[in-house]
């Protein structure tokens, strides 16, 4: 086999390897947004629930005239 076409296998499994890389970065990235999504609608709903408490709690005690 010729040196060019060792050249040539080389730098196409490099460009292969960048971009299996590239493909995983994505993947992970993607995951952990889908994660935080799930996270904030989770305890969204707790916190609102909880700042509205809050709020009622507050407004029983101050009146304002």
């Amino acid at each position: 086999m010729s040196k060019v076409k060792k050249s040539k296998k080389l730098k196409t499994f490099i460009k292969e390897e960048k971009g299996q890389g590239v493909m995983e970065y994505i993947i992970l990235t993607g995951l952990v947004g889908i994660f935080c999504l799930a996270a904030v609608k989770k305890f969204g709903k707790s916190l609102d629930t909880r700042l509205n408490q809050i709020d009622k709690k507050i407004k029983r005690e101050l009146v304002i005239d």
